[in-house]
């Protein structure tokens, strides 16, 4: 425990005015401050603050404004650590210990049930231990109405509150502070401050020193009997406070530039509410599809409909989902103009896909073109560590002709490597509207398992036939939701602590800037 100095002797303070202002009653100000150092050799802030039971931040601040006026003092920075109560502690202190709390609440004639006890005494539980083990309880556990509680002394000595008030005055037994710390009633904290002595120039005549040269001062000529404040050439001044990248925002920059260097173009993303026309009915997904159901889509009230699609190409689509065509003998239902003409909040990006490719589909002559984007996506998931309602969807497509599985896999693998996964697997799935199709899963560090970071598939000819793409064009294309990524980059098994409520805006503050290994 740190030692308190001796009381401080009486200082001979000037009877001079003084021009700073004057201070709060619950403060010590400047010039008591030089008053008191004028009879001591040093002042130490903390023993001041102990010794006139004033707040130690406040003493600080006039300690600083006393040495912004140049050499009237000089000061030394030290640290100590000294034993402080938590708020726990200082409510023992006030009220009692949790055992003493506890005994004090068992009736001393007739007990008490234990279980009125745990609802009406503050940190029961603690307490009712701790009381057993000191040997002042005992209990009944045969007792009607359950386990009862009696005293089994008629006094006890609250030494835990005795020895917590003893805390940053007296010395108290290591074992103890130990204990305490273990309760968590105490806490070992570190005291920074300032040990003060006389300066070349002091006095305990403080004078406020000028900042400013007035106009005023020069033309009454004022400022040659006043005292300016040193220009600091050096200060840095404050650092303009600024906005920070969230890691999906850095994570969204990296990949973006992968697919420019890879030579994709972005595709336009603007439209969050889609038809289920281009959203399910042009990709060959069947209207009675689980996914378009409202367990798993969100539907616009207000407009609930759209009505302006290509009419040719509309008729194409309903023929294909009904007969076939192109190889295909359809999924043989009546289509229903209705169901395509609902709005919805945009399930996926491939409906972005779908409206490019038509649009390529209907040039003279075919181009082969790599297109990418990344956006917002909607789905009515049930919420859990790593799914959302609301998240993005980065999308690749390439179209070209005669692609092959291979190619896919190979445009994969350099697409991943470029953002630094390379431990990937992949699985089998079923699309509605690829065939064949494969989940990209990869290894999450933080989950400590294999996790799905895309989908992927080649788009079947149902779908990009009535678009009138050639025969022999192929598209492959994958899709895989920005968070997870971003969750394996920079370690957050939750992703509701991503995005969301539960965001630690610290945590975007400190992250670093994304760097994806290539």
């Amino acid at each position: 425990m740190r030692v308190k100095p001796r009381g401080p002797k009486q200082p001979r303070g000037s009877n001079k005015a003084v021009t700073t202002p004057k201070m709060a009653k619950t403060e010590l100000s400047a010039e008591e401050i030089v008053k008191l150092l004028e009879g001591r050799e040093t002042v130490d802030s903390y023993d001041l603050s102990q010794e006139f039971n004033k707040d130690h931040q406040q003493i600080i601040g006039a300690i600083k404004s006393l040495s912004s006026l140049g050499d009237v003092i000089v000061t030394e920075q030290r640290q100590f650590e000294q034993w402080v109560l938590t708020d726990e502690g200082s409510e023992v202190v006030r009220g009692g210990s949790h055992e003493a709390r506890v005994y004090h609440a068992v009736d001393p004639q007739h007990g008490s049930l234990q279980a009125d006890i745990m609802k009406s005494v503050p940190n029961a539980k603690i307490g009712f231990s701790k009381a057993m083990s000191g040997g002042w309880l005992s209990i009944d556990k045969k007792a009607e109405g359950g386990p009862r509680l009696h005293r089994k002394v008629k006094t006890i000595e609250d030494t835990v509150q005795a020895l917590l008030m003893k805390i940053g005055k007296e010395e108290v037994a290591s074992d103890q502070l130990k204990e305490f710390k273990k309760r968590k009633l105490i806490n070992n904290d570190v005291i920074k401050c300032l040990i003060v002595r006389k300066g070349r120039d002091f006095t305990t005549q403080i004078a406020k020193q000028d900042v400013n040269l007035t106009p005023e001062m020069i033309q009454s000529g004022s400022w040659k009997d006043k005292s300016f404040k040193e220009y600091n050439f050096d200060a840095l001044g404050v650092p303009p406070s600024t906005g920070h990248l969230h890691p999906l925002l850095k994570v969204r920059t990296e990949i973006r530039k992968i697919f420019l260097e890879m030579g994709f173009t972005e595709m336009p993303t603007n439209n969050f509410i889609e038809s289920s026309f281009w959203n399910f009915d042009a990709l060959f997904q069947p209207q009675q599809h689980p996914a378009r159901d409202a367990h798993d889509t969100f539907f616009i009230k207000d407009p609930p409909s759209s009505r302006d699609f290509p009419t040719d190409y509309l008729e194409r689509v309903k023929k294909t989902h009904e007969s076939g065509g192109y190889g295909s003998i359809g999924y043989q239902y009546d289509w229903k103009l209705e169901e395509a003409q609902k709005n919805i909040l945009r399930t996926h990006t491939t409906a972005v896909s779908a409206r490019m490719l038509y649009k390529i589909g209907q040039q003279e002559k075919f181009t082969p073109v790599k297109y990418f984007s990344i956006d917002r996506v909607f789905r009515n998931e049930t919420l859990d560590a790593t799914h959302l309602a609301e998240f993005h969807q980065i999308e690749g497509v390439v179209a070209d002709y005669n692609l092959t599985l291979g190619d896919l896999i190979g445009v994969l693998n350099a697409f991943f490597r470029k953002m630094g996964i390379t431990q990937l697997r992949f699985k089998p799935a079923y699309n509605p509207y690829t065939e064949p199709s494969m989940e990209v899963f990869s290894y999450h560090e933080g989950l400590k398992k294999w996790v799905e970071v895309g989908n992927s598939g080649v788009f079947r000819p149902e779908m990009l036939l009535p678009m009138g793409l050639p025969e022999d064009v192929t598209v492959i294309a994958w899709g895989l939701s920005l968070e997870r990524p971003t969750m394996i980059k920079y370690g957050i098994s939750n992703i509701r602590e991503l995005v969301g409520h539960k965001v630690n805006l610290e945590m975007v503050h400190n992250n670093p800037l994304c760097r994806l290994d290539a």
